[in-house]
């Protein structure tokens, strides 16, 4: 059995996430898509509210709810070290100093990994989140398609 909502949510990506598909079309019977393909219901159920977590903080931005500081500088917590190691944050780093990340998205990927019920994240863990985050932001619809590629051709290398 698959047993981690970053699993829930890298599948759901990978099979469901396009431009002409959409996730909240028929929650449920991706629900039962998902159990099919091996998930459990209480994975399945965090993975669902982990979205529509990041879809109401990306909708707050949206209504000025929330600013974006340019410029800003992150010092992690010792919980956020914990769980994001050097690697993990010096990308993170060099997304934002090459304007894929702006700080808001920045702030995105790391509320999203600190919600994941995971001891650490890894490399490819945290490409994945950047790429959730930068799909639900309606104004980084470039810097999404130049990091799923990224993240499918690494994909893709492992597999063959």
């Amino acid at each position: 059995m698959k047993e981690n909502v970053l699993e829930v949510l890298m599948y759901l990506f990978e099979n469901y996430m396009d431009e002409d598909s959409e996730l909240n079309t028929d929650q449920q019977a991706l629900i039962s898509k998902l159990s099919q393909a091996g998930f459990q219901s209480t994975e399945i159920t965090k993975a669902f509210a982990w979205l529509e977590d990041l879809s109401a903080m990306c909708d707050d931005e949206a209504k000025g709810l929330i600013s974006n500081t340019p410029q800003s500088v992150r010092h992690f917590s010792s919980d956020e070290e914990r769980k994001l190691d050097a690697i993990t944050r010096g990308f993170l780093l060099r997304l934002e100093q090459y304007g894929i990340l702006d700080g808001f998205s920045r702030e995105l990927v790391v509320d999203r990994i600190m919600a994941l019920e995971t001891e650490e994240i890894d490399l490819e863990q945290l490409k994945w989140v950047v790429m959730m985050v930068l799909y639900n932001r309606p104004d980084r619809e470039e810097t999404y398609a130049w990091l799923e590629d990224l993240v499918f051709e690494d994909f893709q290398d492992a597999v063959h």
